[in-house]
């Protein structure tokens, strides 16, 4: 990759010259979180937002960040306003639960989601990946490829073969990317009702209905599980998550997940478990197809460690540039760009007084791009995860999967899942921007672009999977 592509700037929103007042505030926060941040923002150590609802504390000390994250002096739960937006989704679930409630859910999902090991959950992987590129290569004969709808539609792929043991139809995939797009679409104006304690305007109506759509796709597949195991003798070994969650006990009452708890943990498996993945993948894709030689040099490294074989675990271990890019990328594209934590105690901060119900923000996207933690902090360079000197900043500064006892459980997954994607995808195809303006990123529950990554796709002859 050359020293010029190394140091080329993805788009980003220029920041405000100075904070928002209240009204321009609420105007810019109506369609993106990202959008209201000002220059100070991303070298400030700790912020204050007042809004008429309740105070944002901005967090950026890794000292203090470290603190809130791993819990270490008293508790920081998910805020309540976190959990209400994510409500019609995800019900009472691993992802919004707090305290007690959560400690058991975890400990119930722990074994399930082991079960669904990286080794168990590689052919899934594979053979979605696959899908995909069949897919493309009739989609690109029509012209530009929305990388952010075919990076859904593989992802959930992906999560629906390892929560079912059954691949996602596309047009199946193609639903669950508009209901998600539609709930996104509503859900922030929502959240910036409730800050300024203005009327909702129907739109906790709307993200319920967004919701249904989303969750009406799998609860079939749970009635017709729950029903077939009724019908045999002896419980089968679990053959997926589902089966694992099925068998899930309560630590303390040894009870399983009720019908409708159940429901609520795949909703958050299956929309945890692609969506914040296939909004890095198209950011990914993007990158890559702007850095033609370092795409070339990907391609080369793929065909070098795989020839024409099906891909192998051991493939991907031999492939660190690959995941170098896709660290690369969740530092400038942290799916999940804001972490809302509450106080539960009154204390003072870098001499800021908080009470308890106020928010406390922890931003990976204003974390990962402060050059106190990491040089050219705005600019494309994978390779900085190979450099010793940024060992410390990867550990500390970091933080697109959460840190802590809440650190997201699909870490794992989601790496091993993204080199298989990515390696798929550059095997098949050489990738280029689209004419066109570049995509806009805009961060609402997850980190999407306005009008999506439109990418053009020529076929890698040559280089294709046998």
């Amino acid at each position: 990759m050359s020293e010029t592509m190394a140091l080329a700037t993805p788009p980003y929103p220029a920041p405000l010259r100075h904070k928002a007042g209240l009204l321009r505030r609420f105007v810019i926060g109506w369609g993106s979180w990202i959008h209201t941040l000002f220059e100070k923002s991303y070298r400030m150590k700790m912020g204050t937002v007042r809004f008429p609802l309740l105070r944002f504390f901005v967090i950026n000390d890794l000292a203090l960040v470290q603190d809130v994250l791993e819990e270490k002096r008293c508790p920081w739960p998910k805020h309540g306003l976190m959990t209400e937006l994510l409500r019609p989704l995800m019900g009472q679930s691993v992802f919004s639960a707090n305290g007690a409630q959560w400690q058991a859910q975890r400990a119930m999902i722990n074994p399930a989601f082991a079960h669904a090991g990286l080794g168990r959950a590689f052919p899934a992987m594979r053979a979605a990946a696959d899908a995909m590129a069949e897919q493309l290569h009739r989609a690109a004969m029509q012209g530009p490829v929305d990388m952010e709808r075919a990076m859904t539609a593989v992802t959930a792929d992906v999560i629906f073969r390892t929560l079912f043991s059954q691949p996602l139809a596309p047009a199946q995939a193609d639903a669950v990317f508009a209901a998600f797009a539609r709930y996104q679409r509503h859900v922030q104006p929502y959240a910036m009702l409730r800050l300024y304690r203005l009327p909702l305007l129907g739109r906790r109506r709307r993200m319920a209905r967004a919701a249904a759509d989303i969750r009406a796709l799998f609860a079939p597949l749970v009635d017709a599980q729950i029903m077939a195991r009724g019908a045999l003798d002896q419980m089968p070994a679990p053959g997926d998550i589902l089966d694992a969650l099925l068998d899930a006990r309560h630590p303390h009452t040894g009870a399983p997940f009720a019908p409708d708890d159940l429901l609520d943990q795949l909703a958050t498996l299956f929309l945890a478990g692609h969506e914040t993945s296939a909004s890095a993948l198209a950011w990914a894709s993007y990158l890559v197809a702007c850095d033609p030689a370092l795409q070339d040099d990907l391609a080369e490294a793929i065909a070098q460690v795989s020839g024409k074989a099906a891909l192998a675990p051991e493939h991907l271990k031999a492939l660190p540039m690959l995941r170098h890019l896709f660290q690369e990328t969740l530092r400038l594209y942290p799916p999940v760009s804001f972490l809302m934590r509450e106080v539960t105690q009154a204390q003072v901060m870098r001499g800021k007084a908080m009470r308890p119900g106020d928010l406390v923000v922890v931003s990976p996207w204003l974390i990962q791009r402060n050059a106190d933690h990491w040089p050219c902090p705005h600019a494309f360079d994978p390779v900085r995860f190979a450099r010793p000197e940024s060992s410390t900043a990867a550990r500390e500064a970091w933080l697109p999967f959460g840190k802590g006892p809440r650190v997201c459980i699909g870490q794992g997954f989601a790496m091993q899942e993204a080199v298989i994607v990515l390696a798929t995808l550059l095997r098949h195809f050489r990738l280029a921007p689209a004419p066109g303006p570049a995509p806009e990123p805009v961060s609402r529950l997850t980190l999407r672009a306005r009008r999506g990554i439109p990418l053009v796709l020529s076929p890698r002859h040559g280089l294709e999977q046998a």
